[in-house]
């Protein structure tokens, strides 16, 4: 069993005996979301990394459904989803902040730079968020990458 789902397996179990109804039920509903992605496909363990894909997308519908709501004024709801999404994103690997974020930008555009022996461009953008994705490991939002990527490179 991966780091990750142990983890949230001990907390579900600590949130269970304190009687604590919101991380109980959130992290219910995140072991279930990891279960729907083993046994989708072909049935396999997953790994720290897919995990973090999945504790990642269901952070990112939390957050997305919080807007909704608060948008249509069901602010409850919408406070209700965003302690739900802090409860799932202790699970995530600590966010970069502005500066690591560009220092790793410029390294992914230093490593594509060295590949097509010249300066990407826009039209380049695809080659330089595929090494940035895979420098970041997680450790920050496809969003806030694409715009420092494309900022980058404009």
């Amino acid at each position: 069993m991966s780091e990750v789902k142990a983890a949230i397996r001990d907390d579900l179990k600590t949130a269970m005996k304190a009687k604590d109804v919101l991380v109980t039920g959130t992290l219910r509903m995140l072991l279930s979301a990891i279960q729907n992605e083993e046994t989708s496909g072909t049935a396999h363990a997953l790994t720290d990394e897919e995990f973090l894909k999945v504790v990642a997308r269901e952070v990112k519908k939390r957050g997305e459904a919080a807007e909704i709501f608060a948008a249509n004024g069901r602010d409850e709801l919408a406070d209700k989803e965003r302690a739900e999404a802090e409860v799932m994103s202790r699970y995530l690997p600590k966010q970069l902040g502005d500066d690591e974020l560009n220092t790793l930008v410029d390294a992914a555009v230093a490593e594509v730079t060295a590949e097509l022996g010249e300066a990407p461009t826009v039209r380049q953008m695809g080659q330089v968020m595929k090494v940035a994705n895979a420098k970041a490991a997680g450790a920050a939002d496809g969003k806030r990458l694409s715009s420092a990527v494309k900022a980058r490179l404009a």
